[in-house]
């Protein structure tokens, strides 16, 4: 193939992917790849969240990238305006619904700091293509740092549905954690009250009603000496329930620093993902089951 038939084919494509040969930081990698465009552009490019490794979006210039690894870049701004949707992808749509399944790094909803580059902000913006007046709705959420399937209403009434009812439509909520140690049981579960500290840190008690009940069962699937992966299932749904959990079972989850973790930048981001999420159609009732692949980076760290 000629460098002209390639170059039209990069003009072509919606993203870059390159491979990682030898340790550096990210910039710097960007920099080289991207030879064509400025320090600023590279910059620019990184804080609107058009850079992922592996499987999470990565915005710090400073992250050190080790061989192995791929770097997908969106090709320019021009991307966000061909419905391509960072950070995420649509697995399911239909009248009353949208299933994702969310990157780790992507905000589920907006804060103070971050108003647009958040799931939510989205898909208002992409259902609003079709007809101006069409709205999306948050019914659940996953934190900034897990990846996988979360699901989104199109409706204020739908949304009112699915979480006046949510222990009864959904049927099974499965993730997938990769924590620091060997986790000797083959499988066990969890049973604490959660409280909220004025910090907004979560944690267990002992004393029955001493904070909203939490339930979490667990099954390894492989582990090392260094890290397990686990399949885990909630049978309720709670703040940070899975990460106190792990913390309290003596194996933090990898990369949570605020729920006990040691292990600096194991994998580069949160080991939490939503694998799992199967529920009764608020409008059908038929059963739905949707799945997002285990990250590469869990099922590499604990073979």
């Amino acid at each position: 193939m000629s460098k002209n038939k390639i170059s039209n084919y990069r003009k072509e494509a919606k993203s870059l992917n390159y491979e990682v040969k030898e340790p550096a930081e990210l910039l710097e990698f960007l920099l080289k790849v991207l030879s064509n465009r400025s320090r600023n552009s590279v910059k620019s490019i990184l804080a609107r969240g058009q850079v992922t490794i592996d499987d999470h979006i990565e915005t710090k210039y400073n992250y050190m990238l080790r061989p192995g690894q791929t770097v997908t870049i969106l090709k320019n701004k021009a991307a966000i305006k061909q419905d391509v949707l960072i950070g995420m992808s649509i697995l399911h749509e239909d009248e009353d619904i949208i299933v994702i399944n969310k990157e780790a790094g992507l905000l589920s909803i907006a804060t103070e700091k971050e108003k647009k580059q958040t799931a939510l902000h989205q898909l208002m913006e992409y259902v609003k293509k079709e007809d101006h007046d069409n709205r999306v709705f948050v019914v659940h959420r996953l934190d900034k740092d897990t990846s996988g399937v979360m699901m989104f209403a199109k409706s204020e009434q739908v949304k009112r549905k699915m979480q006046d009812n949510w222990k009864e439509i959904v049927k099974e909520r499965t993730y997938a954690a990769l924590v620091e140690g060997q986790v000797p049981k083959e499988k066990g579960y969890i049973s604490s009250w959660l409280r909220e500290s004025k910090t907004h840190l979560m944690y267990s008690s002992q004393t029955e009603n001493d904070g909203l009940h939490a339930i979490t069962h667990y099954k390894r699937i492989q582990s090392n000496e260094d890290f397990s992966l686990l399949e885990v299932q909630l049978e309720t749904g709670r703040k940070n329930q899975i990460r106190v959990h792990m913390q309290d079972l003596g194996y933090p989850v990898v990369g949570d620093k605020k729920y006990g973790s040691k292990q600096r930048n194991a994998i580069g981001r949160l080991g939490l993902h939503a694998k799992v999420l199967s529920f009764n159609h608020p409008t059908t009732n038929q059963l739905m089951l949707f799945k997002a692949d285990v990250p590469q980076s869990f099922l590499a760290k604990s073979r």
